[in-house]
C-alpha cells in the first residue's frame, strides 16, 4: 500500500510502502517512482512481489554494490533490469532509488 510521507531525505517522492509483519519498511524516492512507471504491469507486480517478501524482510540479500555506487544494494528484477535501493539500519528504512538497468536504455 502506497501512502503520503514527509522525509527529510533527499530527492524522496511522498510514497512509501508499510507493510504489516515486516522488518523494514519501504520509501520510494522520486526517480524509482518514474522507473517503476515505465514498467509493464506484470514488472510492476515482480517489482511489488520482490520488496515485500525479500527487501522489507532481510534487505541484505542483496548485492553490496562498490564504486561510485558503494553504500547500495541491489537485486535482479529481470534479466536487464535491478533494484537499487540504500539500508538505514538505525530507522529500519529501505529507500528504493532505482528500478531499471544498469546498460543504455
Amino acid at each position: 500500500m502506497l501512502q503520503i510521507v514527509t522525509s527529510p531525505v533527499e530527492r524522496l517522492s511522498p510514497c512509501t510502502m508499510s507493510l504489516a509483519n515486516t522488518m523494514f519498511e519501504i520509501r520510494i524516492t522520486k526517480t524509482a517512482l518514474k522507473d517503476i512507471e515505465k514498467r509493464s504491469p506484470k514488472m510492476k507486480l515482480r517489482l511489488q512481489e520482490i520488496l515485500v517478501t525479500l527487501v522489507a524482510n532481510d534487505p541484505h540479500q542483496g548485492k553490496r554494490l562498490v564504486g561510485e555506487l558503494e553504500g547500495n544494494w541491489s537485486l535482479r528484477l529481470n534479466l536487464k533490469d535491478r533494484i537499487v535501493y540504500s539500508i538505514d539500519e538505525d530507522n529500519a528504512i529501505v529507500y528504493v532509488k532505482r528500478a531499471k538497468t544498469h546498460y543504455g536504455e
